[in-house]
């Protein structure tokens, strides 16, 4: 089986830091959500994967020629941000016949995608499977609408819901998506949905069953849901531990797990954690942080930072609160 990662987006919910960080690329304890993806694809037996990106997104096609996971890695570009079924179509002559994986490139997941694959060959009157999520605010997402382990509706960002389930970033598709992708009609805000395209496929009496996840899933789309990635990855991977790079120096500094810290940091007089991760080259000086985010070179001095993401560039401090406080 193949798989297609779409990361086109621009990431607009993310502003200012996707100025300067493409959305897939930004980082979730100390590693791009791209990785932790790429990563579920192989786990899952997955050998080639094609990845759409804007032909700007420079970063994400440096970062995939560098990468060294098995995997055979084929690009392609998405010229015009048109939507999710529009970036797909690009990557449609690489699928060929058969079924497909397809991840959406600002999810982070932790259910195995080998459940949806057991989930389509264990029912042979599938077409494909969605990965469902129960969420408050069903409102924000794709909303699935399911009867007898079936999905019969599938909406796009419904005003009003009428299920609390969420497609949450990752489908197993038929080949003929595209056929239906090619039918639809751009969405009231001008984009060819995934949901509208898989809505045409049930129309047609193609039937989709879906796995109910019960492991964490976030879209990481603003800044709130970029720092609780951060938290729930701390939990699934380092737990009560800390993890601390090459060539770091500390002095007098207080570590309060789960933390990451990356290579070349000074740290002094510091109480670091819990839910912290620090990027490389940072310097942190006379501070107290928890539940926080310092990208790769930030510097900071006699500061007490929860819930806030920093950057090295000219943002200030306490923009991802003001942020959280648009987004509520």
């Amino acid at each position: 089986m193949k798989a297609v990662i779409l990361c086109a987006g621009l990431g607009t919910r993310l502003l200012p830091y996707t100025e300067r960080i493409p959305k897939c690329m930004v980082p979730v304890a100390n590693k791009p959500i791209l990785f932790y993806l790429l990563t579920k694809l192989v786990q899952t037996g997955v050998e080639e994967v094609a990845v759409v990106v804007h032909p700007s997104q420079e970063q994400i096609t440096t970062y995939l020629r560098k990468c060294t996971l098995p995997l055979k890695i084929t690009i392609f570009y998405q010229a015009e941000r048109l939507g999710i079924a529009h970036a797909l179509r690009a990557a449609e002559e690489f699928i060929g016949a058969g079924p497909f994986i397809l991840l959406l490139g600002d999810n982070l997941i932790l259910e195995p995608l080998e459940s949806l694959c057991a989930r389509y060959r264990t029912a042979k009157d599938l077409a494909g499977v969605l990965l469902l999520y129960e969420v408050e605010n069903p409102s924000e997402y794709g909303v699935a609408e399911v009867e007898q382990g079936r999905v019969f509706k599938l909406v796009e960002k419904p005003a009003q819901p009428k299920s609390p389930y969420v497609v949450a970033g990752a489908y197993l598709l038929p080949q003929e998506i595209f056929t239906a992708i090619k039918k639809i009609r751009p969405s009231a805000r001008g984009e060819y949905e995934i949901t509208d395209a898989v809505q045409f496929l049930i129309d047609e009496g193609h039937s989709f069953g879906y796995v109910l996840t019960d492991l964490s899933y976030v879209d990481v789309g603003t800044p709130k849901r970029w720092l609780l990635a951060n938290h729930q990855m701390l939990v699934a991977n380092y737990q009560s531990r800390v993890a601390i790079g090459a060539n770091c120096k500390f002095d007098n500094v207080k570590l309060l797990p789960p933390v990451v810290v990356g290579d070349n940091v000074m740290l002094s007089n510091a109480s670091v954690g819990p839910y912290v991760t620090i990027g490389s080259e940072a310097e942190i000086m006379n501070c107290e942080l928890s539940e926080t985010i310092c990208l790769s070179e930030t510097k900071l001095d006699n500061v007490t930072l929860t819930e806030d993401i920093l950057a090295p560039w000219s943002i200030g401090l306490n923009t991802a609160k003001e942020r959280m406080i648009n987004d509520d």
